[in-house]
């Protein structure tokens, strides 16, 4: 792709992403993985969703890529293979392969984006913390001080709408990095809550 990797534009030092494109690519890739759990009668689950395996196009239009271990469920939909597999601090607690340890990993995924913090962060892990429990403590305080300041470019008012939409997207992640599976949304609504806030965003 063009446009290299989504991680190519979280660190490289000479690319940035506003938070619009940010919301933009997530829902790109939530589509994708949607398509995947849900567009046929048998569900794939990617099982190493993470920002290196989301590819940017041209016009900076998100693909979901590398499938080397993904899985097919071809028997049923509630199976879930027993091995662990993926990239650590991508993989879901219970450590099985299913459609909710995708929507688990994509949120890892939402919530580096917001915060420009991997998952395998020195200060995170050197505090016994994962980033779920990270953001959890740290948005308790100044949702500002703890988002990736590139977000708002200097020259860009941050707004009461850029603070809902954060806001939003903080609680979009946590809902889908509850330690019980069951307990997670599923992908259809992962689009469509993000399509609720690019919409709350693009409001005059």
């Amino acid at each position: 792709m063009s446009n290299g990797s989504l991680e190519n534009w979280l660190y490289g030092e000479d690319c940035q992403l506003n938070l619009f494109q940010r919301i933009t690519v997530m829902l790109d890739a939530a589509m994708a993985i949607e398509y995947l759990h849900h567009g046929k009668e048998t569900p794939i689950v990617h099982c190493d969703l993470k920002p290196s395996n989301v590819l940017l196009n041209e016009d900076m239009v998100a693909h979901v890529g590398d499938f080397g271990i993904s899985k097919i469920f071809a028997v049923s939909k509630s199976i879930a293979h027993t091995e662990t597999l993926g990239t650590l601090g991508y993989i879901a607690p219970e450590g099985i392969v299913s459609t909710s340890g995708d929507v688990y990993s994509y949120s890892i995924m939402l919530m580096e984006i917001l915060t420009k913090r991997r998952p395998t962060d020195e200060e995170i892990c050197s505090e016994n913390l994962d980033l779920r429990k990270w953001m959890t403590q740290s948005f308790s305080g100044t949702m500002l001080e703890v988002v990736d300041a590139n977000l708002f470019p200097e020259e860009e008012q941050i707004t009461s709408k850029s603070e809902i939409c954060i806001a939003s997207m903080v609680e979009l992640a946590l809902d889908c990095t509850k330690e019980n599976s069951d307990s997670r949304i599923s992908m259809k609504d992962v689009v469509k809550r993000l399509n609720k806030i690019k919409n709350t965003f693009l409001e005059t």
